[in-house]
């Protein structure tokens, strides 16, 4: 016996957010957070924690970031309440953009510079924001991309890494899925979803801004 397609209903349960915004005016935003970052590079010694290679700063770079790092850290404290809910619905109280706190640093990646596969503990939602993708939008031969780990492990692709799910998004089961850098693109996703960055290849300075926001 045949089941028509409208008796089979398929609930994607358990979905995981991945938001990716192209932020208005980031010409004149990344103007002057490249000027303040390289300086920063020149002048203060970098930290190291998942980085493998190239320089990191302080995780307070509101403090010494100027005014376009605190209108970038709005943008994201915006996109994280609109992407956050109360688990009790209306109940649970009323949010807003306030509620967030936030640590902020840059990464300047040059060539051979990536990351290792980690995570943020002790926050909600972090992101990173391409300053200057180094020339990958135009080239991703490049690297440098953005990749995020299946938090749903890798059984599926074990066991039958031929098969996959019929839904959106079932390509990748048990996979890895990335994301491109884009000059002016922000990424917002769960902190504790395992990403990394893969190494750049370029020749030119790959920026970008991470944070996370806890409450």
């Amino acid at each position: 016996m045949s089941i028509p397609p409208a008796n089979v209903q398929v609930m994607p349960l358990f979905p995981t957010p991945v938001a990716m915004i192209e932020v208005p005016q980031a010409e004149r935003l990344n103007r002057d957070l490249s000027a303040v970052i390289l300086q920063r590079e020149q002048t203060v010694p970098g930290t190291s924690h998942s980085n493998l290679g190239g320089y990191q700063s302080s995780w307070d770079m509101d403090r010494w970031g100027g005014p376009a790092t605190g209108e970038l850290l709005a943008i994201a404290c915006d996109i994280a309440t609109r992407l956050t809910t109360p688990r009790m619905g209306p109940a649970g109280g009323t949010l807003s953009p306030s509620m967030w706190k936030a640590n902020i640093w840059a990464n300047v990646n040059r060539a051979g510079h990536g990351n290792e596969f980690h995570a943020h503990p002790g926050s909600f939602w972090s992101g990173v924001y391409y300053v200057d993708d180094g020339g990958i939008a135009a080239d991703p031969s490049l690297g440098g991309e953005l990749e995020f780990m299946d938090p749903r492990g890798p059984g599926p692709a074990m066991y039958a890494p031929q098969l996959a799910f019929a839904l959106p998004g079932g390509l990748s089961v048990g996979a890895n899925e990335v994301v491109h850098p884009r000059t002016g693109r922000l990424v917002m996703f769960p902190a504790w979803l395992l990403h990394q960055v893969r190494p750049y290849r370029g020749g030119a300075e790959r920026i970008s801004i991470a944070f996370n926001l806890s409450l």
